[in-house]
């Protein structure tokens, strides 16, 4: 029941056998003495001599992370090493995020080609953590590493939500939370009904105090995500994106664009592809935890990587295959970004304006930002399991008054976006700390607002007028004749991002709340623009 079901949630053929055996707690000895537990997964009769594919990551391995990728290739041409990191599962030592990973996945590569059951050949897959456990290791792979397929993940998992100016609270300490769940069973049903809980706990004041708030305890992990930001030496070692370009083994990355990983793995794809190697790339309508990613990762490694486990091509397609949103179709492309697409400023003008014209003389736009009452975010690029993520209509959002929106006239002709989106916004605050939060939306013909992309900065020096640049998320997206294009600007996306108390203080040690008056400048000496990546059809 269990294959069947997998079978038809991930859209598979029908597999080779049913028929598998489930060797449990096999130990890995690691070069320092610890010892790490791997369950290998393999048809009942032919299993030895298969490719093997290796999964390593801190969530288990059993119950559905089992059933959505060691069984399914198991069933299909490979025999399933998935193996526990260190600390986690049963295996020994501490957990201690992103450490270890680089030797003990060394270690279990040599140990797992010394084992009688190897067939010689391996294939490194699997999503978000398990995606950065190959990009580890993967610049030293011996030849019987044949392929690699991470998806939704990249080479400095998480590095980059730790930003001293755009803290990514729900992130981070709901995937400490969840990982802190792994220490008993049923660590994601447990998570996902402790959701009031950890929304409960996002709000505390002091910070330091949101691990005990939902758990009862203090947790290092997440004290070291609020104490060290992402370029602090505490993360020394754990960031191998320098190594990217050293990496051989050929590689097919699967990313969605409402993933919070994609710009780094678009970083990764852009490395490998300026040193001459020939990675594939497909980024789907996808948030981090949606079910399409595992299915379309499920197929890659299937396609992909099996065709290289057997010493064969795989099958032909273009380098780059992404969906593009509003037009909702798949699209070929040789490269990423592709080419013919510039950027297009669109200016903020008064009375909500946005056009491709330059603004006139006008005053700032101005609203109230109250982190006791703080800007909520509205779905978007969202990770933890449970959240809604991804496209939504932003009717209720547009409505607050902290929001402020700039639309242009209906469209004549399609406009296609697709590349990086960037702003250029012209603020100041009353408090010397706030934050920028940019999004661009498509209005439908009724009036419905549904998101596309967004990004925040935080503002040092915020009540001095200055030019503040906001990187949105990289997106592909067609606006429709009849439609318009809109812009908001507001000052926060909690609990997406953590939210601006405006005093200051120290985003661990925080206590007070000051509501900030925040404007908008869009006049010929400051013109605040949306630049998106264009081409009109």
């Amino acid at each position: 029941m269990a294959s069947l079901l997998v079978e038809k949630m991930l859209g598979l053929p029908a597999p080779m056998t049913r028929d598998l055996i489930v060797e449990r707690d096999l130990e890995v000895p690691m070069r320092d003495g610890t010892v790490l537990l791997a369950d290998r997964w393999a048809p009942q009769a032919g299993g030895e001599g298969l490719p093997t594919a290796l999964l390593r990551g801190p969530y288990g391995r059993g119950g559905p992370i089992a059933m959505q990728l060691a069984r399914p290739l198991a069933e299909r041409g490979f025999q399933v090493l998935m193996q526990s990191s260190r600390g986690t599962g049963g295996s020994g030592g501490e957990f201690d995020p992103l450490r270890h990973e680089r030797f003990d996945g060394i270690d279990t590569v040599d140990w797992v080609c010394e084992q009688p059951w190897f067939g010689g050949s391996l294939v490194l897959t699997g999503p978000s953590y398990l995606g950065y456990t190959q990009w580890a290791m993967a610049d030293q792979m011996p030849v019987q590493v044949k392929a690699m397929i991470p998806a939704t993940s990249e080479s400095a998992l998480g590095l980059a939500l730790l930003r001293r100016d755009a803290f990514s609270l729900e992130s981070l300490f709901g995937w400490g939370l969840l990982v802190e769940a792994q220490r008993r069973p049923w660590a994601t049903a447990r998570f996902l009904m402790g959701a009031r809980r950890r929304r409960r706990a996002e709000l505390a004041l002091p910070l330091s105090g949101a691990d005990r708030a939902a758990l009862g305890y203090r947790s290092d992990i997440i004290q070291n995500f609020m104490a060290h930001d992402g370029d602090s030496p505490f993360w020394t070692g754990t960031d191998v994106s320098d190594r990217v370009p050293d990496v051989a083994v050929p590689a097919s990355l699967v990313g969605g664009w409402f993933d919070v990983f994609l710009p780094g793995q678009l970083r990764d794809y852009a490395l490998l592809q300026a040193v001459g190697r020939q990675p594939r790339l497909t980024v789907g309508p996808w948030a981090h935890s949606d079910g399409p990613v595992v299915k379309t990762m499920v197929s890659e490694t299937l396609e992909f990587g099996l065709a290289h486990a057997r010493g064969t091509i795989p099958a032909d397609r273009a380098p780059v295959r992404v969906f593009v949103m509003g037009a909702e179709e798949w699209r070929d492309l040789p490269a990423w970004p592709p080419p013919g697409y510039a950027p297009q400023p669109f200016h903020l003008h008064p009375a909500g304006r946005l056009a491709l014209d330059p603004p006139p003389e006008s005053a700032p736009d101005r609203y109230h930002y109250d982190p006791a009452d703080p800007t909520p975010a509205f779905a978007g690029v969202r990770m933890i399991p449970g959240v809604k993520a991804g496209r939504v209509d932003n009717t209720a959002l547009e409505a607050r008054p902290d929001v402020l929106t700039y639309t242009t006239d209906t469209l004549t002709d399609d406009v296609e976006m697709m590349g990086e989106v960037c702003a250029d916004i012209w603020f100041r605050s009353s408090l010397p700390h706030a934050d920028v939060f940019v999004r661009v939306c498509d209005v439908d013909p009724s009036g419905r607002s549904t998101n596309i992309c967004d990004g925040l900065t935080g503002v040092l020096r915020a009540d001095e007028l200055s030019r503040v640049t906001v990187t949105l998320s990289p997106t592909a997206y067609r606006f429709r004749s009849g439609h318009r294009i809109r812009v908001q600007v507001s000052s926060g996306a909690f609990p997406q991002y953590n939210r601006n108390p405006g005093t200051g203080e120290p985003r661990l040690t925080a206590i007070r709340m000051q509501v900030a008056d925040q404007h908008i400048f869009h006049d010929p000496r400051h013109p605040s623009t949306v630049s998106l990546p264009t081409r009109t059809h």
